[in-house]
């Protein structure tokens, strides 16, 4: 199973790479532009509403206030600390590596507004990288198999719908989508080697 992460890690690593290179050297646009067409091929007022939405659960508030019911809720409140340590930490990578790379947002195609760099997309970074850390917990915890399946698999969908909604609504290129989910992979294992000492689960294998 190590050998695995850490193949998963590489891959994460190399793919973000090919999409950063391409980024750099302008080579995204047609890429870009396919996946965009998908995503708003019916583009109405209920699919806005709906993205508008769904985009929600990726932004600060939110995960913030996710963070803390996760706190409240469990008696080991390791968990919510270090799901909300977590989140402060995607936080801070995505804005290092938006400073690094500086690519603009794509203004024609906004729904809403958003200010700042484009890649590699915060929410998609925030998505994955904080839903996804929930769904390592839940397959830790003490409930039936069914609803660790059925829980993953809602917050799976939620982590690719939120990706959707930001080029749905115009405020990203699909390869910033992408490279967040490529990055943000790569982190959550770093970041899961790293504290999963400190959470006792009882000696259970990564």
């Amino acid at each position: 199973m190590k050998k695995l992460k850490w193949n998963f890690f590489a891959v994460f690593i190399i793919i973000f790479g090919i999409i950063a290179y391409f980024v750099i050297n302008h080579q995204t646009g047609d890429f870009d532009s396919f996946v965009y067409n998908m995503v708003t091929f019916f583009k109405t007022d209920y699919f806005t509403g709906f993205y508008k939405f769904i985009t929600f659960f990726a932004s600060e508030v939110m995960i913030l206030l996710v963070s803390l019911v996760l706190i409240i809720a469990f008696k080991n409140k390791k968990y919510g600390a270090f799901a909300l340590l977590n989140a402060i930490s995607i936080l801070i990578l995505n804005i290092l590596l938006k400073l690094i790379f500086m690519r603009d947002r794509p203004y024609d195609l906004m729904i809403i507004t958003e200010s700042g760099y484009s890649f590699p997309s915060g929410h998609a970074m925030a998505s994955l990288g904080f839903y996804g850390f929930i769904i390592y917990l839940l397959w830790h915890f003490n409930i039936t198999k069914r609803m660790k399946i059925l829980f993953s698999i809602m917050l799976s969908i939620l982590i690719l719908l939120i990706g959707m909604s930001r080029i749905y609504l115009g405020v990203h290129y699909a390869s910033d989508v992408l490279a967040g989910y490529m990055v943000s992979g790569a982190y959550l294992i770093l970041y899961i080697t790293f504290i999963r000492k400190y959470l006792k689960f009882g000696g259970v294998d990564d």
